[in-house]
């Protein structure tokens, strides 16, 4: 996993502690996981990249297409219900930084 991947995942980690999000998203689009991962597999090609536990036993994965540029952030409950919180386009992955490096 690369640092920027680590970084964006602490960062949503302490969005989801904090609740600000929930405060700032009008209304959850949500579904059963296989669903979700169905539908951002089929219709844009997006590919899990990442993954990692977050409060509450939620977890946070990115799925981006390097084909198309999109990407988008989910976060599945322990009941199996999948969230999407983030997404975007221009989706770029990184060359590892080495440990101690500016990125």
């Amino acid at each position: 996993m690369t640092q920027a991947i680590r970084l964006i995942t602490g960062a949503l980690a302490v969005i989801l502690t904090t609740g600000t999000l929930h405060a700032q998203a009008p209304r959850a689009v949500c579904g059963a996981r296989d669903q979700v991962v169905e539908t951002l597999t089929g219709r844009f090609g997006e590919v899990a990249q990442s993954w990692g536990m977050g409060p509450g036993n939620r977890i946070v994965e990115v799925f981006a297409s390097e084909e198309t540029g999109t990407w988008t952030i989910t976060v599945t409950d322990a009941n199996g219900t999948t969230c999407l919180v983030a997404s975007g386009r221009y989706w770029e992955n990184l060359a590892p930084v080495p440990v101690g490096e500016a990125l």
